[in-house]
């Protein structure tokens, strides 16, 4: 189905959203005959903690706040001791529409953590209690700057910078994936990368794009040209930066709306965008073949 038919209008304020409304659920379908109850605490209290934790100061209503998953798979567990992989996905509404667009969908493939049954999970972003706390803390700030990003250059900085400061906090635990030796996909990379003055092209790429998509409910050409020109433009900015990781990360989240964006509608000379594509993101070659146009 094409993204224009999820265009469905209703009124829909435009109060920025920076609270969670995130569903944890916790997999354990690797695990032989696991012991049920502990995994049942652990996501009802990762339920709990993401979302009655106050992460902003600020209060928003319901409908304000951020839709986002974090998929927890356990691979092994032995006594108080996990190893898992967590997906984590948010999304937002384009404004007055029904239309719910991916912002973000990570894989961290190293998560190892400890974890007693009905222990307390708290929130300090300067005292390092549990590579648990670490590791969701850190994500629901990635989720709140990713989402600030889509309504205005840069803006997730704010939310960027806690990630940051938790992520220098946890490095005392010795986990894997908050260090600079943990590799080019390691938590560490994606903080220093998401506020580094290299990648910020890819951030404004990205805020552009939605302010396009933030149009079509009005006029779907101009949201079109709009986000063809975003597109462009990290494309131009991915020649002399090929092969970025954040430019990964956003097409992982994009690349599914970004074939269904250009495949219905007004029509736009799109030859251009389609050799930019292919050009930036080669793994996803099959997916732009099947841009009709």
């Amino acid at each position: 189905m094409k993204i224009f038919a999820f265009f469905l209008l209703f009124t829909f304020g435009l109060t920025q959203a920076q609270q969670l409304n995130c569903t944890v659920t916790v997999n354990t379908q690797k695990l032989n005959n696991p012991n049920q109850q502990v995994f049942k605490t652990l996501e009802t209290s990762l339920n709990e903690f993401v979302n009655k934790t106050n992460w902003t100061e600020q209060e928003y209503k319901q409908n304000e706040k951020i839709n986002c998953s974090m998929y927890i798979t356990i691979s092994a567990y032995s006594s108080d001791q996990f190893v898992a992989t967590i997906q984590v996905q948010s999304s937002r509404l384009v404004f007055n529409s029904s239309y719910s667009s991916p912002v973000l969908n990570y894989n961290d493939k190293d998560f190892v953590f400890n974890y007693t049954e009905y222990e307390n999970l708290i929130f300090n972003p300067t005292l390092y209690e549990s590579n648990l706390v670490s590791v969701i803390s850190f994500y629901s700030y990635i989720i709140l700057g990713m989402d600030a990003d889509t309504f205005m250059p840069e803006l997730g900085n704010r939310y960027f910078e806690v990630a940051q400061d938790i992520a220098n906090v946890a490095q005392q635990g010795g986990y894997k994936g908050w260090n600079q030796t943990d590799g080019y996909q390691s938590r560490y990379m994606l903080i220093n990368n998401l506020l580094s003055p290299k990648f910020r092209e890819v951030r404004l790429a990205n805020y552009g794009y939605h302010a396009g998509l933030d149009l079509m409910p009005q006029d779907l050409k101009t949201a079109k040209d709009k986000i063809k020109t975003s597109l462009l433009s990290l494309g131009k900015w991915n020649s002399s930066s090929p092969n970025s990781y954040l430019a990964r990360i956003f097409f992982d989240a994009k690349s599914d709306e970004i074939v269904s964006i250009f495949s219905g509608g007004p029509s736009i000379p799109i030859t251009d965008l389609i050799d930019s594509l292919n050009k930036m993101s080669p793994m996803n070659t099959s997916k732009w073949a099947l841009i009709t146009y």
